[in-house]
């Protein structure tokens, strides 16, 4: 899978957006901002999440094929 696959073109995009909305500390657009309290523990295990899919999504741009059976 490629940067020319646009489903992963589209994620890598959405989550560099949530990725820096979380680093803003900004409410999603469908939560009431005074409903919206933060939890620095969530914060933390949020961006950590985000980080770990982005960086997903960045090995399968350079993933150049199946690995070999590991008996191989």
């Amino acid at each position: 899978m490629t940067m020319d696959d646009p489903f992963l073109r589209k994620l890598d995009v959405e989550v560099e957006a949530d990725i820096a909305m979380n680093a803003a500390g900004t409410p999603p657009d469908d939560e009431d901002p005074a409903e919206w309290l933060i939890d620095p523990f969530e914060v933390e295990v949020e961006a950590a999440d985000l980080n770990s899919l982005h960086s997903a999504i960045e090995a399968l741009e350079t993933d150049e094929g199946p690995y070999p059976p590991a008996d191989e």
